[in-house]
């Protein structure tokens, strides 16, 4: 549906409910949308700005190493890794390394798609809000979204969260376009717009099926709000078609057929995410503050507010007998925005529950645009201009810490990778003309995995070293990491010449490498002569006596 400005609307009085939605569904059905909008380039742009700005500063971390590893592979290398591992994010790998081949890979490279992902996002937000219940509450809707804390952190982040965040409300827009226009019966091309893009958007991570799911709540939820409100008022033709129900769950059916192969191929590999733990007393602060809102509770619990503000005004507003059209389009947001808020969360903490440990908070970033929107049908309670500005505002000077936090060098997990990568190059460069080697021990909090994921992150930095200890090397054997092999037969074997001996790991006491390759080096004539620790990554230098 796209709304009237809602804010100059009034409905007389002794105006029936009938007459009203009468007029509702004219306006609806015979609005045009411009082809561009300002509010929605002026938000989208600053989304991009505000997440690329100092993107380059924050050290990358283990899950952007994943990204960094997979992209960087050659297409049928790549393609190897699928197959084993990581296949639920093949298809975000796949654009990446299109997309280093184009401008090479940085740390500011990887994570500006995201950034421009959420200025994608946030456009679309501003344009649902309009939709559904004018300019006032577009505009909010699309600041508030580029306010949430974990969409600022999604937005400079090298994985695919910020982009989900675009399929989701990309796809809710296309599904409300083919509702709109199954009443003129030309809605073909358009439910088959939606289809396309719901086998894209779940090849591109399945959590999206959640968001189709949702979609099929809000219909029936409609018809059902539609049906009520016929007892009082037989005449009322509905907002939403019959037949849009039907189409949909046609059109979702073949999504499904279409789709299973991939998602039997995800299932397959469900063993990756057995890391996620059950139900606990940690799953509720995980809900209630690190989903959406960063982990702020101040915010969270002003957020859960304004969203239960929202949603309790316009329903009981659209109920009332003089509902005024801007309560009926409000009471429409909430059926559009509500589901997908709280249906993939439900569906996640359920399967959880039953002992499919599904849930951890960055998997509900699709439900972030319509959290924005909930939001905004808060604040946009207040009608006064004055006083609707100043919420706004308030909600942005909340974001501020978080905004600020996200861009700080150790903001990525309390990473130092970065600062462990430049303290090897400004000491390689201090000697011209050495000969040197790497052992890569394991890496804080991941043991089994070792610090060539350093090396991945700056490979500037390692560049020429002899990896002195790797035995299976990930890219060749299709898997995602190297692994290394018995250090007292692979290092001597490969020491040669080599004058300077490098040992990077982290500190973890499991899988503590670093004891036994003093051992060896020792035996082959080396002395450690320097040693640095940041954060969790420990640095030793050996020297050829």
């Amino acid at each position: 549906m796209t709304s009237p400005r809602t804010d100059t609307i009034r409905v007389q009085p002794g105006l029936s409910t009938a007459t009203v939605r009468e007029r509702l569904r004219a306006l609806a059905g015979g609005a045009r949308v411009a082809v561009v909008r300002t509010p929605e380039l002026t938000i989208g742009a600053l989304g991009v700005i505000v997440a690329a700005a100092f993107a380059w500063v924050p050290s990358l971390w283990y899950d952007e190493a994943a990204t960094v590893t997979s992209a960087t592979r050659t297409w049928p290398q790549l393609w190897a890794e699928l197959h084993s591992v990581d296949a639920v994010h093949g298809l975000y790998y796949a654009l990446v390394h299109a997309w280093f081949w184009l401008v090479g890979y940085t740390p500011f490279t990887l994570r500006f798609p995201s950034a421009l992902a959420i200025g994608v996002a946030a456009a679309l937000v501003v344009a649902l809000g309009r939709r559904l219940g004018g300019r006032r509450l577009g505009i909010a809707a699309g600041l508030v979204f580029l306010a949430l804390p974990r969409v600022q952190w999604a937005g400079s982040e090298g994985r695919s969260y910020a982009t989900i965040t675009t399929f989701a409300v990309c796809l809710t827009l296309v599904g409300l376009t083919a509702v709109r226009r199954t009443r003129s019966g030309r809605s073909l091309h358009w439910w088959a717009a939606y289809g396309v893009l719901a086998v894209v958007a779940i090849t591109f991570n399945v959590y999206l099926a959640l968001a189709v799911v949702a979609h099929g709540v809000t219909f029936l939820w409609t018809m059902s709000a539609e049906r009520r409100a016929r007892r009082t008022s037989p005449d009322t033709k509905p907002l939403v078609p019959g037949g849009s129900l039907l189409r949909w769950a046609i059109v979702s059916a073949v999504v499904l057929v279409a789709v299973t192969p991939f998602v039997a191929a995800v299932a397959g590999q469900s063993k990756q995410v057995a890391w996620l733990g059950p139900i606990s007393t940690r799953t509720f602060p995980q809900v209630f503050a690190t989903a959406w809102f960063g982990g702020v509770e101040v915010y969270a619990a002003a957020a859960w507010a304004l969203m239960v503000l929202g949603v309790v005004s316009a329903l009981v507003a659209a109920r009332r007998a003089s509902a005024t059209v801007r309560s009926l389009f409000r009471a429409q947001a909430v059926r559009v925005a509500l589901p997908l808020v709280v249906l993939p969360t439900a569906a996640l903490l359920l399967a959880t529950a039953l002992g499919r440990h599904l849930y951890t908070p960055k998997y509900a970033s699709l439900s972030l645009p319509f959290v924005a929107l909930l939001l905004a049908l808060g604040i946009t309670v207040v009608r006064k201009r004055a006083l609707l500005a100043g919420a706004l505002a308030a909600v942005l000077v909340l974001s501020v810490p978080t905004a600020v936090y996200v861009k700080t060098a150790r903001s990525k997990q309390d990473s130092t990778w970065a600062v462990a990568a430049s303290i090897i190059a400004a000491e390689r460069s201090k000697q011209h003309d050495s000969d040197e080697g790497v052992v890569f021990g394991s890496v804080y909090g991941h043991p089994g995995t070792t610090a060539d994921i350093i090396r991945q992150s700056y490979p500037t930095a390692f560049a020429g070293m002899t990896d002195l200890a790797v035995r299976k090397d990930g890219p060749a054997a299709g898997v995602l990491w190297d692994q290394n092999g018995d250090l007292s037969s692979t290092i001597p074997s490969r020491l040669g010449d080599i004058d300077t001996v490098w040992f990077v790991g982290g500190t973890v006491k499991a899988r503590n490498i670093q004891p036994e390759t003093t051992q060896v080096l020792e035996a082959h004539g080396f002395t450690a002569v320097q040693h640095w620790k940041t954060g969790r990554v420990v640095l030793t230098e050996y020297k050829r006596s």
